[in-house]
């Protein structure tokens, strides 16, 4: 079975007075017949070594999945093969999108790895996305990783994220309750107001009752808002291991309206570089809708982008978000369609 696989990476050094940090993004391409079926469950190919933090590391692609339960998905793992103490390790999965380069962040981890110890994602991506969605083209698929190696001294400082993350976590000192639906969530007022301009101005503004304990919120999801709380407290997503391709997507247009909502803008960038990455003819017309009314300027740039590049307006004007466009987007639709004949004249 022919197969390559091309290395690269990138890396920085950081100290303080009680640690030191080894930062690097080691970017792992795989070509040829193993990215097909049939390679075998549980059967890897693995990367050219690299070193971090004085480790050697490795990262392991599972083609067919890495056991019986996650057949119907690719695997990805990063496994350490040095003989030394532990390493307290965040790293983070990443798959480059084969036509726009762009790389979409899968999922944060943070481990303690031991001698011969791995760890990673058993269902990384859906091996039926991976070509419908552009991450496998031309026998190719490329997956980086950045790592940061963390040595601590005789002094183990906490990162500050993981601290306020545990508070989540823990519940210790929450002094608001959130009411979503029939579910209650629980935080940490001045936590948001940190993270959060419109909970700042709904929890200390001059309107604000600051006594109120209890906040009902309407028309959001409770996993919708759990998330939203995540991002809060942690400041990344969390996988979303459960959900099939197009769940996925959906989910992503509710975070992103949700982190519009609550004037998070890291959050809302974060969700429009999930979106951009899973742009189809079937749906671009109803996420360039969404872009435009939150006025998300790369995810509306990527859309238009997107039906310029193969002339694809007649595909998009056949799908079901096409009306919403015609009608939130009059201006738009039209100079869309002026390119497209443009474009047909050349």
């Amino acid at each position: 079975m022919c197969c390559w696989a091309a290395d690269a990476q990138r890396w920085a050094d950081t100290r303080s007075h009680a640690r030191a940090e080894v930062r690097l993004t080691h970017s792992f391409k795989v070509v040829g017949g193993v990215l097909h079926r049939g390679f075998g469950v549980g059967n890897f190919v693995r990367s050219a070594p690299f070193a971090a933090g004085g480790h050697q590391w490795y990262i392991r692609y599972y083609p067919d999945g890495y056991t019986q339960d996650t057949m119907d998905y690719v695997s990805v793992f990063l496994e350490i093969m040095s003989k030394s103490n532990e390493a307290s390790v965040h790293f983070n999965f990443r798959q480059v999108h084969q036509d726009t380069g762009r790389s979409v962040s899968v999922s944060s981890l943070h481990k303690v790895f031991n001698e011969n110890t791995y760890w990673g994602l058993p269902k990384f991506r859906k091996k039926s996305d991976l070509v419908a969605q552009g991450y496998l083209k031309d026998d190719c698929l490329e997956i980086e990783c950045d790592l940061t190696v963390i040595k601590v001294g005789e002094i183990d400082v906490t990162p500050l994220l993981q601290n306020v993350g545990d508070l989540l976590e823990s519940k210790v000192g929450v002094d608001v309750t959130f009411k979503v639906k029939e579910e209650a969530f629980h935080a940490h007022r001045i936590v948001l107001a940190a993270r959060s301009p419109v909970l700042k101005a709904e929890l200390y503004g001059p309107l604000s009752d600051k006594g109120k304990r209890s906040i009902v919120v309407e028309d959001m999801a409770p996993r919708v808002f759990n998330t939203l709380l995540h991002f809060v407290y942690k400041d990344c997503l969390p996988a979303m291991d459960d959900l099939d391709g197009s769940e996925y997507e959906e989910m992503g247009k509710h975070l992103l309206v949700a982190a519009d909502r609550y004037g998070m803008e890291r959050m809302k960038l974060v969700c429009e570089s999930i979106l951009c990455n899973r742009l189809s003819v079937e749906t671009v017309a109803a996420t360039l809708v969404l872009a435009d009314q939150h006025h998300c300027a790369k995810l509306k740039d990527a859309c238009i982008r997107f039906i310029d590049s193969s002339n694809r307006m007649d595909d998009v004007a056949a799908s079901q978000g096409y009306e919403s466009l015609k009608r939130a987007c009059p201006v738009l639709t039209a100079e869309l369609w002026e390119k497209s004949a443009k474009s047909r004249k050349l």
